[in-house]
């Protein structure tokens, strides 16, 4: 049937992920960093998510689409439920004693004074780490750490650690956490809205990859701000696969 539903140009989209908070039938989906609609027949034609989009990516067309659906709506947004449920009770699990010794919660570097110039001079010729707590990925840290308390985040994309040759310079004096939205199966926001919400956060640095998926953090950062109803300041650093700094927001 010809009817009313929306166009997403990827040209303009900036996978901001604005619009799949909007749509209440969770039609649209972030994919590779771009706004996607995930099928036809989850689209009610009605727009809500127009308003909210910054880049102006979203449209109304007319064309050959499959009717919408309400009763595969409510099937696919009971799945989301069941997986962010179950995410969320993985998250929220404790760390038991006998876990693998790779997930015990250590803060390192705990005495600043200790950070003298010399030290300095010796991190800048590679010599020593700016990593200041463990684990480091987003998926094992603890939301109630208490490192995390009055702390400054530096949330990393796993590659800009190996295209950036400074990357300790970001990390100095702050709680780095990595992961890559492409390849880890897990929303990454359920576990930085806990953070955020348990702690009290004092910036946040995102530092990420130019390629579209790396658009899956900055997003997650995003959703937890709106889901913890906490907004802290918090600058964007995109890294180019040449290893140089292509836009610092």
């Amino acid at each position: 049937m010809i009817r009313q539903i929306i166009r997403i140009d990827e040209d303009l989209c900036n996978g901001c992920g604005l619009c799949v908070d909007a749509c209440h039938e969770a039609a649209i989906g972030i994919i590779n960093g771009k706004a996607k609609l995930l099928r036809d027949d989850y689209c009610d034609g009605l727009g809500n998510c127009l308003p909210v989009c910054p880049t102006g990516a979203i449209t109304f067309e007319e064309r050959e689409a499959l009717p919408f659906n309400e009763e595969e709506v409510k099937k696919n947004m009971m799945k989301q439920k069941e997986k962010e449920s179950k995410q969320e009770e993985i998250q929220k699990a404790p760390v038991a004693m006998h876990s693998c010794p790779g997930s015990r919660m250590m803060k390192l570097n705990q005495n600043a004074s200790q950070n003298t110039r010399e030290q300095e001079k010796v991190s800048e010729e590679g010599k020593t780490s700016m990593l200041g707590q463990w684990p480091v990925q987003i998926q094992l840290v603890p939301p109630n750490a208490p490192y995390f308390n009055q702390a400054d985040l530096l949330i990393a994309a796993d590659c800009t650690a190996y295209a950036y040759r400074d990357v300790h310079s970001f990390m100095k004096n702050k709680i780095t956490l990595i992961g890559c939205p492409k390849l880890d199966d897990v929303d990454y926001s359920v576990k930085l809205t806990q953070i955020l919400t348990l702690n009290e956060i004092k910036s946040i640095t995102i530092l990420r990859m130019e390629v579209p998926c790396c658009g899956g953090i900055v997003n997650a950062v995003k959703t937890a701000f709106t889901k913890s109803g906490k907004m802290i300041p918090w600058r964007v650093i995109t890294i180019g696969t040449d290893g140089t700094i292509i836009e610092d927001l």
